[in-house]
């Protein structure tokens, strides 16, 4: 069975880069250009992952992966950023019961396909 991963990133380029380096690495890839989208992307496709910007317009990755734990506990979620507010929103999330791995922009795309296959793997 294929792995879907959904990639959440507001900057269109970076998106479809991705999905499309994921896709090359067998995985079915979708993806959402802001947090309200990846929300409801999650919420209708049930990913087995989803790998999302931090900082974005409409909601912040930090908010929309609390969301997708709550209403979708199987789903497994990884975040990367490449900007230095991150640190607030991911220590909002601690203080709310949640975890999240996160990786540094720019990530090497081998470095990036490794990350998400340990998360899968648990």
């Amino acid at each position: 069975m294929t792995q879907k991963i959904l990639i959440v990133d507001d900057e269109p380029t970076i998106a479809d880069t991705l999905s499309e380096i994921f896709r090359i690495a067998g995985y079915e890839t979708f993806t959402a250009y802001n947090g309200l989208l990846g929300l409801d992307a999650a919420r209708t496709l049930i990913p087995n992952i989803v790998l999302s910007d931090v900082v974005m317009p409409e909601m912040d990755g930090v908010s929309m992966a609390m969301e997708i734990c709550k209403s979708l506990p199987e789903v497994r979620v990884l975040l990367f950023s490449g900007q230095a507010e991150t640190t607030n929103l991911l220590r909002k999330a601690e203080r709310n019961g949640f975890h999240f791995d996160l990786l540094q922009k720019p990530v090497p795309p081998a470095e990036i396909i490794r990350k998400v296959g340990l998360a899968l793997a648990g």
